[in-house]
């Protein structure tokens, strides 16, 4: 069974100093954030504005908002998280200061099978492959434990790196972990979503989640707008559009005008500091988007 996703999906990056076009403000807002009760505040507003999904990464600091949630889950009904990982910079971090082994083993469990294997160099069969990329999905979503988590992402950076490597295979591995493990549909983020789909069929994933930049300047759409606009016209694939204001580079009415446009866009995800911008961008979006599709929504 299919899940039904909200037409409005919540974003993070505003939280941890993620801004494409401007440093100098990605460093205010993440001066903001330091203190957790203000990103509570702000998902306050957006659950206040009728939003009910948030889609995050699995930032350290997210755990604190997954406690909060799970502390006062009467004070959120219907209120869901899409994990997104795994948060390449603490992987990052962990190497340049552990080594890849040590990164790896510092994330697992400490007693079993494949952290004794990492002990002395890691097979590269393709069981102990799997394996422990179950286990490391596992690690990263423990933090959500007894949150609702209907879809499960992987992040582009990794989602790219195994389309640049050619590891098909890999995708399935997600998809079969996320579903029999958590119940959850599997999602895929990417900045090249028509390479990214072929690959997906050929992995026998069909009508997959695909969440990828659209927006009207081509910003960060590896592959180009005509192949974008051939794939979303096709149908193939349930299509979550993100930077759809191109990191500020776009009016907002100009914006949602074109993304809007396309009816096999199911979700529209993005980010904002302040319920003023929160409510405006969610009417706008509702304003613009096809009755048909508000009938099938959770708007």
């Amino acid at each position: 069974m299919l899940t039904q996703m909200d037409r409005i999906l919540f974003g993070d990056n505003q939280f941890f100093g993620v801004n494409h076009m401007s440093e100098e403000k990605a460093r205010t807002q993440s001066m903001r954030f330091q203190d957790i009760g203000a990103i509570i505040e702000v998902l306050d507003d957006a659950y206040a504005e009728g939003i009910r999904t948030f889609m995050c990464t699995t930032h350290e600091r997210i755990s604190e908002v997954c406690d909060h949630f799970r502390k006062h889950a009467g004070k959120y009904p219907g209120f869901k998280f899409f994990p997104c990982l795994p948060y390449a910079h603490k992987y990052a971090n962990a190497a340049a200061e552990l080594g890849v082994l040590g990164a790896v083993r510092s994330f697992l469990p400490q007693e079993n099978a494949l952290g004794a294997l990492l002990k002395g160099g890691m097979s590269l069969a393709r069981k102990d492959v799997e394996g422990l990329a179950g286990l490391l999905i596992d690690a990263e979503m423990k933090m959500f434990a007894d949150l609702d988590t209907p879809v499960v992402f992987l992040q582009n950076v990794a989602t790219d790196f195994l389309l640049g490597l050619g590891f098909d295979d890999a995708f399935r591995m997600f998809n079969d972990h996320v579903r029999e493990r958590y119940g959850a549909e599997p999602g895929f983020i990417t900045m090249n979503a028509p390479f990214l789909l072929q690959k997906l069929e050929k992995a026998g994933l069909q009508n997959p989640i695909i969440c990828t930049n659209i927006n009207k300047i081509a910003f960060r759409m590896s592959g180009g707008m005509d192949a974008y606009e051939d794939m979303i016209r096709q149908g193939r694939s349930r299509l979550i559009a993100m930077s759809v204001f191109a990191s500020g580079a776009l009016p907002a009415k100009e914006a949602l005008d074109y993304v809007c446009q396309f009816p096999q866009i199911e979700s529209i995800v993005f980010g904002a500091s302040s319920r003023r911008n929160i409510g405006q961008t969610k009417q706008m979006i509702e304003r613009l988007t096809p009755s048909s599709m508000v009938a099938g929504s959770a708007l």
